[in-house]
């Protein structure tokens, strides 16, 4: 591990108890030596070694290679209660680190540029103070480390193996290291956060011709085009305007020559949305588009239609624990951003099908350090400041859970 200076804890620290404010170097080289030894979805055996290392040195029951490289650590209280999860992400980005900084990436074209390497510290750290006051809660803290969030998704194969069995879990817990806030800032609202992330791909087939001489041809072109704009009247003419809906076409490519008309045209695009309601409905609804225009051209179409992850929807009851957590370590009333969403997704969104739970945006850019830039940009990084604030949440979220038990099903187990 380089040496290099560690930022301070310098916001708000009197918020911050003073074990996890002492821990926050410790925090700090973590994430640096994951941020320095990033692996992608599926392949995160350097990651889950240190992990499982760290557990085992505290003392930290766990289980490896659950989904392949997925980690789940358990830590009873001394008094019997419910199970409350806490889930942190693992792997890394196929990007090329352009950040000059002692800790970038030692492995080429691979670069945590999504702040996973901070969850998993944070993560860490919270495992770490809980299994020294364990006389602090009254249940059992399941800490979940999951591989593969961007792609092809880890948290549903973590649920089939298991994970939020034995002992149930009663409610999860999350967190996203968010540039697009300010530190000391945390984003958390009931109901939708994140939204559903669909794709697709399409394959249009004309005949190909002499540009100078089309009425011999079927352009795929032609067709593409007004695929492309037809479907742009999806979320325009047939979603509800009081709803949020996105469909957007990111890949078009035809042709060969400038006098050659493409006899095939393929295009790919996502589709994202909010609201339940819409499953299903938008791959339908594509289809149709498509097959009318190629019909009235004599085109045919090949069409793959794929749904990835559904919305993220927090649960009001853990949610407003949240909030109410997240006031006593961020600055009130600023600090609390209510209405922070986003079109972006994640398979946090399975584990909430399955159980109450809540996931949230911890702001960790720094504008005047130059830590700003957006997720998935090769010169990405934060303010490693927001790690202490990420644990000192995650932290008073176990207590309150646990002293105030949000979800009133618990029956004594």
């Amino acid at each position: 591990m380089v040496s290099t200076p560690l930022t301070p804890l310098s916001t708000h620290p009197a918020r911050i108890r003073a074990e996890i404010q002492a821990l926050h170097p410790q925090i700090v080289e973590w994430r640096r030596h994951l941020h320095q030894w990033p692996e992608l979805g599926f392949r995160e055996q350097l990651t889950a070694e240190f992990v499982s290392q760290k557990l085992q040195a505290w003392g930290i029951e766990h289980q490896t290679g659950i989904a392949r490289t997925g980690i789940v650590a358990v830590i009873p209280g001394t008094r019997p209660g419910p199970v409350l999860a806490i889930r942190a992400d693992m792997d890394a980005l196929p990007i090329q680190e352009e950040n000059d900084v002692p800790y970038r990436s030692q492995h080429d074209g691979v670069m945590h540029a999504c702040g996973h390497d901070g969850h998993t510290a944070i993560a860490l750290a919270t495992a770490c103070y809980l299994s020294q006051h364990r006389d602090s809660f009254a249940g059992t803290v399941k800490l979940i480390f999951q591989p593969a969030e961007e792609g092809p998704g880890g948290a549903k194969p973590m649920i089939e193996a298991g994970v939020l069995n034995n002992p149930d879990v009663d409610a999860i817990i999350g967190l996203h290291l968010w540039n697009f806030l300010p530190l000391g800032t945390v984003g958390i609202r009931s109901g939708p956060l994140m939204a559903a992330v669909e794709l697709f791909d399409c394959t249009i087939s004309g005949k190909g011709g002499h540009g100078a001489i089309p009425q011999h041809s079927i352009d795929s072109i032609v067709v593409g085009a007004q695929v492309v704009s037809a479907l742009q009247t999806i979320v325009a003419r047939n979603v509800d305007p009081i709803e949020s809906a996105v469909v957007t076409v990111g890949k078009f490519h035809a042709g060969t020559a400038n006098n050659v008309i493409a006899a095939n045209a393929r295009l790919s695009g996502t589709v994202r949305y909010f609201n339940p309601q819409y499953e299903g409905f938008f791959g339908d609804r594509i289809q149709q588009i498509i097959q009318g225009i190629c019909q009235a051209h004599g085109a045919s179409f090949d069409l793959e239609y794929r749904s990835l992850y559904p919305p993220v929807i927090n649960d009001d009851r853990i949610a407003s624990m949240i909030r109410s957590v997240a006031e006593h370590v961020v600055e009130t009333p600023t600090g609390i951003v209510p209405q922070c969403q986003t079109m972006g997704g994640e398979d946090m969104s399975f584990f909430l099908q399955q159980v109450p739970g809540c996931y949230f945006f911890l702001g960790s850019a720094n504008l005047s350090r130059g830590l700003s830039f957006p997720h998935h940009h090769p010169q990405f990084d934060f303010d490693e400041t927001a790690l202490g604030m990420g644990v000192e949440i995650f932290v008073r979220c176990v207590e309150k859970f646990f002293n105030d038990n949000p979800i009133r099903s618990y029956s004594g187990r």
